[in-house]
């Protein structure tokens, strides 16, 4: 079945099972792992048939992809409001803590979302997703001053390249609490910089 003729869930039933195969999707990754995600297992625990899995998604990376998406919409959402509540000063430690956090699972769980959704919906969905967050923030009141577009890209490109290498390197060990408090600094001196 090709793309353009996938079901798009719209009224209830359809939408339940569609959230029914990412939520068993999701608890496959978080309990089982990536070895063991197929699509037979996903509507096995979804208690859904294999074909009617096919008929909203063509594989196991699709699904991931929607997932990736609504994960980084859930963090973009967050951020927007940490700045929406303080548009004259945002709260950096807040902003870094809701990219760490993520709105699913572990963070390996994140990474093998975000590395999905990269690579089924191409590199161009960080810039989609980059440009909403800059929309939802750009009519704020009382911003004191507006970062360019390329200032907001480093910014922000900084702190989840940093993440998500974090989250592919797990034998690093590394001490959230410290990286929290080094993303911080970073992004704090950075801001400064610009002051």
């Amino acid at each position: 079945m090709s793309e353009n003729k996938r079901r798009n869930p719209k009224q209830g039933r359809a939408l339940a099972t569609f959230n029914a195969i990412l939520e068993a999707t999701l608890q496959i990754l978080e309990a089982e792992g990536e070895a063991r995600l197929t699509t037979n297992h996903i509507a096995e625990r979804a208690g859904v048939s294999i074909g009617t899995l096919y008929q909203y998604f063509s594989d196991r990376d699709e699904i991931l992809a929607e997932l990736g998406h609504r994960e980084a919409e859930s963090v973009r959402n967050r951020i927007s409001e940490i700045v929406s509540k303080n548009a004259e000063q945002a709260d950096i430690r807040a902003i870094v803590r809701a990219l760490m956090d993520g709105g699913t699972g572990k963070p390996q769980t994140r990474m093998i979302l975000s590395e999905t959704l990269i690579k089924v919906r191409g590199e161009s969905v960080l810039g989609e997703h980059h440009l909403a967050f800059l929309k939802s923030v750009s009519d704020l009141p009382g911003k004191q001053r507006a970062l360019t577009n390329e200032q907001a890209f480093i910014l922000t490109q900084a702190a989840i390249s940093l993440l998500r290498a974090a989250a592919a390197q797990p034998a690093l060990g590394l001490d959230r609490k410290k990286l929290e408090d080094e993303l911080v600094r970073l992004m704090e001196s950075y801001l400064g910089a610009l002051g």
